[in-house]
This record gives structure tokens, C-alpha cells and sequence, in this order.
């Protein structure tokens, strides 16, 4: 691959690091020398040259970051003085790649004057005659100060390359720029308008709609750091899912994902089940055992229904989610963790802090990336979408062939205002199949409830008033799962008000 106005290959400057005016003047002609590339398909290879030469490495490595941070490309790959060519671009699974991971994660450089292949992975770097004993691995931000790529360099010999740091870090930043700077103006000259991206396929999730685009656009934003994540929305938008696809996709995949429900045990079971405890803690506690805590250390631990967690328990999240230290029952010293809280609640949190009910510092700790799911009547375009999926999805695990569908049954489904949403839509579809013996889908294998009065009810204006007062009642408890208080916070009621219209309206807890 020829480069345009390729200056000669430079002496490595580890001696001239005493003369900091030479080195200035290498800086500035590399910096002046992408600057006048036209192309920024010859930018990846310019830069790995320039940071070979730059700091008399025998290899410079460029990686780059697709769009949505879940793929990571090598670029370019600069190897003792001639670009490495490679019929493609090599896509890197940097799960393993510890060295890469940790530079992308904590967007801090890395650099080892002494690299151990037995105590470092580095199936990254290329094979060559003499082993690899020092890496300075750089990571380069976009123009909204996030990572975007990596700039690495190597020596077979022991070398202390942390005082290229800056330099390098400085000329790769300005490069990448220099390269979307360079693929922005050229994307109009196109005969043809470039499709946009297709957004990630592999987070697990089933959507196409508008609602949906924008969760994998957030889910995006949060794959490789270590932020914690507020999942809200009503029930059965499947947070859980949405939770796992985080865990799945980031840079926390290897490790494990622990999930825990705050509203299935009661306060000490849950603390013990958390935390942790000592033998002798309790009464029954014969030995010690890890809590959750422990067991996600490194990965991902998912609080589900994190509203109701009791205000106790959740001083002492607050301190895990602080400073990373976590004390189990009966012991009186503490000890650091490293995991990433993703938590979730169809409750409104705000509302449960002016009641006193939530702590005020840890909604803030954890709404720093809230993300709301949306119910599946905003998103009418998936529900054909996730009823064929789930019905393929039903037949394999009883067996049997894929079902047809037919138009009423689909019409019958898209008219439908889901209260339950995905949950209540996979179980309908569940029930269905089971109902299906012809091979067909019919209108009359899925038990609807009626969200709406036929035309002709022979009810008179007062009758139909009350009707419509009961399914909105109805449709809200059953959102808040039957939580009165909740509900007529939602309608603007009082709770006695909402007691009374029940009464008369004869809704019974049975109904909800």
C-alpha cells in the first residue's frame, strides 16, 4: 500500500528523548503530514507509521470501535518498517483480551516497560522471531470524548514507552479526527445515498419500532463502561431482557450475571442473600457463604423490583455502589468488589423518595443512565413481530411444525391494548398454540378481554360512562399490580376516592 508524500524511515528517537526540540520537530512533521492526507482510507496506515517511527517501535497497531461499541477492528498494523497487509479488516473479540479491555473500559493508557506472555494475553500481537517485552497501549476519543479506538506500539526490548504517551495519544486523537472528518465530506459525493447502519442485531431484543430504536441507541451508550443503569418502565416490558443483552453484549460477558428479585425475600433474608455472612452470624449459619456480591464480582448483578427494597438494605447498597466494599453478617471488616449494578422498578421512584419510602442519594447514584422501556401499545409494529417469534418459538419446544397465521388472528392481535404487554403476549401466544390443532392460528385461540364496548350494547350514555371509568380503573391497577396507592397517584386521585369509584364500580381484587 503506497501512502502519499511517505517522508523516509525516521531514526528511532529513544536516544533523542534528551533533546526535546528534535522530537518536536518529528512531532509537528507527523502531525503536518496527516494533515495533508486527502484520503481517509490512507489515515490508519499513516498513523500506525507515524507512531512506529515516533517512538522507534518495531509494531503500531490502530483498532478501531464500530458505531454501537460492540466490535472492535484492526485498522492498520505497522511491522518492522512496511504495513501489514491483509486481504480484510480483522475483527477482534476483545472478550479475552485483557490488555485491549482494560484500556477501552477505563479509558486510561496502559503501559508495560516489562510484558510477561505468561501473565499477559497477547494473542493480539503478531508472531515474531523474539518475544514482545514492552507495550504502551493508547486509547483515542471521538469528538464527544469517548473511545473510540485504540493506538498500540511494542518493542521486543525492555523499554519504558510511557513518556510517548502524550504525544501519541495526542496524534491519534487528532488523526481519528482528521478521519471522520475526511469520511463526513466525501459521504455526499456518493451517486448513491449509503443505507444508514443497521442497528445491533445481537442484543437479543425483538423491535424494529421507533420506541425500540431508541433502547439499543442507549443500550449502546452503556456497553463498555462501568455505569450503573436504572431500568424503568411498566411490567412485562422485559427489563430482565434488556438487563441480560447489557451483560451479554458489553465488556463484562465472560464474567457472571446474577440476578435477584428485592420483592421476593423479606428484609434479613435478603441482606444474608446480598452480603453475605460468617459462621455464627445466626442462628443456623454453621459456616461462611459468599453473598451475591461475591458471586458477581467481576460481572453483573441485576436488582430487579428495586423498589422494593427495604430502606435499610438500601444504605448499605448505596455504600457498595460508592466505594465498592461490601460487609457480610457477623463480620467487622469489609472488602472490595467489582460489579456492575444494573437495577429495575415499574414503580416511580421519585414519587417513593417524597414519600420518604426510597432514599433520596441512592435514586441520584442510580438514575446516572436511566433507561425506560416502552409498553407494548407504544410500540404497535413489534407486536406481529414478537407473536410470530413466539409462536415459533412455542412449536419447537412442543415439537411440532410452525403455525400459519391467519389475517383475522393478526388483525385480532393488533387491536389489542396489551396491559401486560410482552409478558402477556408471550403467554396468550402460549395458550394458542397449545389450543391449535389444525396447524392454524384463529381468532378464537387467544383469550382477549374486550378493551373497548361493541356499537350496539343497548346500554344508555350513563351506562356506558361507567363501563369506560371500570376498564380505565381496571387497566391501572392491574398496571401497578394491584397497588391502590400507586394507582391513584397515576389517576390523580386520592386513595379514598379510588377506594369509593371501586365500590361502585364493583371492582373487586379478584378482577385485578
Amino acid at each position: 500500500m503506497s501512502l502519499p508524500e511517505r517522508i523516509p524511515e525516521a531514526v528511532p528517537l529513544l536516544g533523542q528523548i534528551s533533546q526535546p526540540l528534535a522530537y518536536a520537530e518529528q512531532l509537528l512533521q507527523q502531525f503536518t503530514r496527516l494533515a495533508r492526507l486527502a484520503g481517509a482510507e490512507h489515515l490508519p496506515a499513516a498513523l500506525t507509521e507515524a507512531a512506529a517511527q515516533l517512538s522507534g517501535c518495531r509494531l503500531a497497531q490502530l483498532y478501531l470501535l464500530d458505531s454501537t461499541h460492540t466490535r472492535l477492528t484492526l485498522a492498520a498494523e505497522w511491522l518492522d518498517g512496511q504495513l501489514a497487509e491483509h486481504e480484510a479488516s480483522l475483527p477482534s473479540d476483545y472478550d479475552g483480551e485483557q490488555l485491549l479491555q482494560y484500556c477501552l473500559c477505563q479509558n486510561r493508557p496502559l503501559s508495560l516497560a516489562s510484558l510477561d506472555p505468561s501473565l499477559h494475553e497477547t494473542s493480539f500481537l503478531p508472531v515474531i522471531n523474539k518475544p514482545w517485552r514492552s507495550l504502551l497501549c493508547l486509547p483515542l476519543q471521538d469528538e464527544q470524548a469517548r473511545v473510540a479506538g485504540l493506538l498500540l506500539v511494542a518493542s521486543s526490548g525492555t523499554r519504558d514507552l510511557e513518556g510517548f504517551a502524550a504525544s501519541l495519544a495526542n496524534l491519534g486523537t487528532f488523526a481519528l479526527a482528521q478521519h471522520q472528518l475526511l469520511q463526513r465530506l466525501r459521504a455526499p459525493q456518493a451517486s448513491q445515498p449509503e443505507p444508514s447502519p443497521a442497528l445491533p442485531s445481537d442484543y437479543g431484543l425483538i423491535g424494529s419500532s421507533p420506541a425500540m430504536r431508541g433502547v439499543y441507541q442507549l443500550i449502546s451508550k452503556v456497553l463498555h463502561n462501568p455505569t450503573s443503569v436504572l431500568l424503568t418502565g411498566e411490567t412485562g416490558t422485559g427489563k430482565e431482557l434488556v438487563a441480560r443483552a447489557i451483560h451479554d453484549c458489553g465488556f463484562r460477558r465472560s464474567q457472571a450475571f446474577i440476578v435477584q428479585n428485592c420483592a421476593s425475600l423479606p428484609e434479613n433474608l435478603l441482606e444474608s442473600e446480598l452480603f453475605g455472612y460468617r459462621k455464627g452470624a445466626f442462628t443456623g449459619a454453621d459456616r461462611d457463604r459468599k453473598g451475591l456480591f461475591d458471586a458477581a464480582d467481576g460481572g453483573t448483578l441485576f436488582l430487579d423490583e428495586i423498589g422494593d427494597m427495604p430502606l435499610a438494605l438500601q444504605a448499605k447498597l448505596l455504600r457498595v455502589l460508592q466505594e465498592g466494599e461490601v460487609r457480610p453478617l457477623g463480620s467487622t471488616q469489609t472488602h472490595t468488589v467489582d460489579v456492575r449494578i444494573i437495577a429495575a422498578t415499574h414503580r416511580d421512584l421519585r414519587a417513593l423518595v417524597e414519600e420518604g419510602r426510597f432514599r433520596e442519594d441512592l435514586f441520584y447514584r442510580l438514575s446516572h443512565f436511566p433507561i425506560e422501556l416502552p409498553p407494548l401499545r407504544a410500540r404497535a409494529e413489534d407486536i406481529l413481530q414478537l407473536a410470530r417469534h413466539f409462536a415459533t418459538e412455542a412449536a419447537c419446544f412442543l415439537q411440532r411444525d410452525p403455525y400459519r397465521w391467519s389475517e383475522a388472528a393478526l388483525d385480532h392481535l393488533a387491536g389489542y391494548a396489551f396491559p401486560g404487554n410482552v409478558r402477556e403476549l408471550k403467554g396468550l401466544i402460549a395458550r394458542a398454540v397449545l389450543l391449535c390443532e389444525g396447524g392454524e392460528l384463529l381468532p378464537e385461540h387467544f383469550n382477549l378481554q374486550p378493551t373497548h364496548l361493541p356499537e350496539d350494547s343497548g346500554m344508555n350514555l350513563r351506562e356506558r360512562l361507567e363501563q369506560v371509568e371500570r376498564n380505565l380503573l381496571l387497566d391501572c391497577l392491574r398496571k401497578n399490580r394491584g397497588n391502590q396507592s400507586q394507582a391513584a397517584r397515576e389517576l390523580g386521585l386520592p386513595r379514598r376516592t379510588l377506594l369509593y369509584r371501586m365500590s361502585r364500580l364493583q371492582i373487586s381484587q379478584a378482577d385485578v
